[in-house]
């Protein structure tokens, strides 16, 4: 039997050439391809603007598709039919003509604390004043700077294995990253302390993969839709509502935690200051069906408890120094 020219033609994902990005990818791929298995699956990788600006603080250059605006100008061109993201780097708007199509199941979203050898046995509580803390994030920048003050801070950028070589050269005496990252990268056993809610609420969407595909696309959507997992979901479209009525970015101190419990989902939003002084914080419980609805809702009422001008301070900020 002749096979249909669908089931001949590669289904094509886009990924970031980072390790980090062509392991998750390749995750989706094996598993696209053992529910999906009259069809071949093919990763393409491209280098994102996020990939080459190194040298600079990603709040200094803009963050609205940093590490996703390629992938999507190949998917609209036609030269691939969908894409993997780590969800928190997915913006809450997205082109014309491209949607979320699933998000997966949720590696544990929480922040690490990864501490240099000389520091071993220590945590965030128990380090000596002056230790220095290397981040690129403003909203674990802005929560450490809250419960921390004595630590000091200091700008990282690069993939997780040059962040983890600057560690051990000496250049930081610990790093705050994903726990996601770490563990699916096989450094989990790098993990000094997993932060606890109290003290870091983690990224929109952290821990989770979002699955992007043009939106006029029936077929693809129902083959990356069995990937889908309903409680991520539902927490991290809260997440999002959440973030897109605050209008931030993940360059802003923006921070949520969500659980889904005895069929009720609750939602923790915060907005902090820079210099983490500041910080505006709530809960919401409702029916996971009604998660966005949910989320914009709770952006609101931190609007009201005076997130707006806290972020209107830090836009004013961000926009000063680039």
């Amino acid at each position: 039997m002749t096979a249909t020219p669908s089931t001949q033609r590669p289904i094509r994902i886009g990924s970031r050439k980072s390790q980090l990005a062509l392991v998750q990818t390749e995750w989706v791929q094996t598993q696209l391809q053992a529910r999906h298995g009259d069809r071949s699956f093919e990763v393409v990788t491209m280098t994102t603007q996020g990939d080459n600006i190194l040298d600079v603080a990603l709040a200094k250059i803009g963050d609205k598709g940093l590490f996703t605006k390629e992938l999507e100008l190949s998917m609209l061109r036609q030269e691939t039919d969908l894409a993997v993201h780590s969800l928190k780097d997915l913006p809450t708007h997205l082109p014309d003509g491209l949607m979320l199509g699933a998000i997966t199941r949720r590696e544990d979203p929480a922040d690490a604390l990864v501490l240099g050898a000389k520091w071993l046995g220590y945590t965030l509580e128990t380090l000596p004043a002056g230790t220095i803390i290397g981040t690129s994030s403003l909203r674990r920048l802005a929560q450490l700077r809250h419960h921390y003050p004595h630590l000091s801070f200091k700008d990282v950028r690069g993939n997780l294995n040059t962040r983890l070589a600057k560690l051990d050269a000496g250049e930081y005496d610990g790093l705050i990253l994903a726990v996601a990252g770490l563990r699916r990268l096989g450094f989990g056993d790098r993990i000094s302390q997993v932060l606890p809610a109290s003290v870091s609420l983690y990224a929109v969407g952290q821990g989770a993969l979002g699955i992007e595909c043009r939106s006029n696309d029936p077929e693809i959507l129902s083959l990356i839709k069995t990937l889908e997992d309903p409680e991520t979901a539902a927490r991290c479209l809260a997440e999002r509502a959440f973030l897109r009525q605050l209008e931030g970015g993940c360059q802003v101190p923006i921070g949520v935690h969500t659980v889904i419990e005895q069929g009720q989902l609750r939602l923790t939003g915060l907005v902090a200051s820079l210099d983490g002084q500041r910080l505006v914080k709530d809960t919401i419980t409702g029916d996971p069906s009604t998660a966005e609805v949910l989320g914009a809702s709770l952006a609101l009422t931190l609007r009201e408890q005076g997130a707006s001008e806290i972020l209107a301070e830090i836009f004013a900020t961000v926009r000063s120094e680039r």
